[in-house]
């Protein structure tokens, strides 16, 4: 049986400026997947990228590329290869960036 886990890192966060999870350790699992859920729409549209850490301390943008979608519904990134430490950054890119919003993420051995 595979082991999984998955971690809620922001529980309502206001979008107004870009933002990074609190990092998240994960060398043990195989794939993860974020989640971006907005609990109340915003007009604008944001993007998120991955990125990946050696020791949660020092980060650089995954080879993955970014995604983008309007802040509404949920949104949802997979990532692989992707080592010791995980965070997602959120950047507001158009329209009015105020919108609630929860991160999760989601890991499977």
């Amino acid at each position: 049986m595979r082991e999984s886990q998955t971690a809620v890192l922001e529980r309502g966060i206001v979008v107004e400026d870009e933002f990074a999870t609190e990092p998240f350790e994960v060398a043990w699992a195989g794939e993860a997947r974020w989640f971006l859920q907005f609990l109340s729409e915003g007009a604008g549209e944001v993007s998120v990228r991955t990125q990946v850490s050696a020791d949660g301390l020092v980060w650089v943008d995954h080879e993955s590329p970014a995604l983008s979608g309007p802040m509404r519904g949920v949104m949802t990134v997979p990532v692989s290869d992707f080592g010791h430490w995980l965070r997602l950054v959120v950047t507001p890119s158009s329209g009015d960036p105020s919108s609630l919003a929860r991160v999760y993420l989601a890991l499977k051995e």
